[in-house]
């Protein structure tokens, strides 16, 4: 039995064997790090690695030592204060260090820096989640190609070279052309062995010998015999999903509230990426009218106008039936406001969603981007009766709610948000 042992070094020159089991052993302490350092991050930041802290008393683990014990004594040279039998107060201002600062000032811990790579914190911050409906994952347009096994050819790079099967196409080979011979061969022995005579017959002795002859010329292996593993390029469908970006961009929506947008939707596209091949990303902002725009205008472009949600739901359909078929893509939409909306929209909104978008998305999102202490808004009480198990919504009032909100809503079944 052969036993294979990973000795593959990584940055550090430390073994990866001893580092994927750190992470496991310290999964929890390092996901909290890593949810620590979501909300400081800035978006472009959000997919690197970096160092993470952990408090060295969630890694400590059981030692043996030598307990206090026994009579000892001390000499403490220039004593004017203290005599025999007292006991020495603990200096003051001490405590727990983090490494920073003055010495013996403050309150802090201890703590253990531990790097992460980018994969490895890509696979930390998204854990836990999943996405909706995954089951009905379809694939699309074909725009790729891979190498396909395609059986043996009679020719090709040494490296391909299929040993087992260049034997026993060599074998086959020297079954067909000697088989009579060895046949007759054989028995022709069987009748020697029988018959001692035939051993000084001459005639007899020739034809054994030409026999003989007839099977050594057959060579073991031969160039025809060789056979090598054959790839051919196929194309390669993919998974492809279709992310609708959907924002209110009206007076009421403010630079701060656009930056939480951005974040969320950052968020779902990395998360999108890390489940689909290939990801689409449709910007629609509206106020009083809805237009497909890039990303630069999306979030930079200053736009004026009055609130009309049920102008971007048209876009969004409108843009699915032209050039995203639910049969051939995956469709998410995310929709942040701030839910300022007025007269009969918000009910007309959740119509049209409700009708007209749920049965063609995987999934649809809904952040309000409120203010502190603000009532419930016109179209958050309205989007409350979407019926549909693949609707979601939430409201965020500054950016560390981002990622707990993300979390919540594409948890896991029986996973805690």
């Amino acid at each position: 039995m052969s036993v294979i042992i990973d000795r593959r070094l990584n940055d550090r020159n430390k073994s990866a064997v001893n580092r994927a089991r750190f992470l496991r052993r310290y999964k929890e302490q390092i996901q909290r790090s890593v949810h620590d350092m979501v909300s400081e991050r800035s978006i472009k930041d959000m997919e690197r690695g970096g160092p993470v802290n952990i408090p060295t008393r969630d890694i400590s683990e059981p030692a043996f030592r030598h307990g206090p014990g026994g009579d000892h004594e001390y000499v403490l040279p220039g004593n004017r204060k203290f005599n025999a039998g007292d006991h020495l107060p603990r200096p003051e201002g001490e405590g727990e260090g983090d490494g920073q600062g003055e010495g013996g000032e403050g309150d802090g811990q201890d703590s253990f820096s531990f790097v992460l790579s980018r994969e490895e914190f890509m696979q930390l911050f998204f854990d836990d989640l999943e996405l909706p409906r995954m089951l009905r994952t379809t694939l699309g347009e074909i725009k790729e190609r891979k190498l396909q096994r395609a059986g043996y050819t009679s020719s090709g790079a040494p490296n391909n070279l299929s040993i087992p099967r260049s034997l026993r196409q060599a074998l086959g080979r020297r079954i067909a052309l000697s088989g009579t011979a060895r046949r007759e061969l054989a028995e022709l022995e069987a009748q020697e062995h029988k018959n001692f005579s035939l051993k000084t017959d001459p005639e007899f002795q020739a034809r054994v010998a030409q026999l003989r002859k007839r099977v050594e010329r057959v060579p073991f292996l031969d160039e025809i015999d060789l056979r090598f593993r054959h790839r051919v390029w196929v194309p390669q469908p993919k998974a492809q999903a279709v992310m609708f970006c959907l924002m209110d961009v009206s007076a009421s929506m403010d630079e701060g509230k656009k930056d939480l947008a951005k974040r969320f939707f950052t968020l779902l596209y990395m998360f999108l990426s890390r489940k689909y091949e290939k990801v689409e990303v449709i910007f629609i902002r509206h106020t009083d009218d809805a237009e497909e725009v890039d990303e630069d205008r999306f979030f930079k472009d200053p736009k004026t106008g009055g609130t009309v949600v049920l102008s971007a739901l048209h876009m969004m359909r409108k843009i699915i039936d032209a050039r995203f078929a639910p049969e051939t893509w995956n469709i998410y939409g995310a929709q942040v406001s701030d839910g300022d909306a007025f007269g009969a929209d918000p009910e007309k909104s959740r119509q049209y969603l409700q009708n007209e978008l749920m049965p063609a998305v995987r999934h649809y999102a809904y952040i309000e981007t409120a203010d502190e202490g603000s009532r419930i808004s016109t179209l958050s009480a309205a989007y409350r009766r979407v019926e549909s198990e693949h609707f979601a919504m939430a409201a965020v009032r500054r950016r560390g709610d981002i990622y707990p909100v993300f979390r919540s809503l594409f948890a896991k079944e029986g996973a805690t948000a």
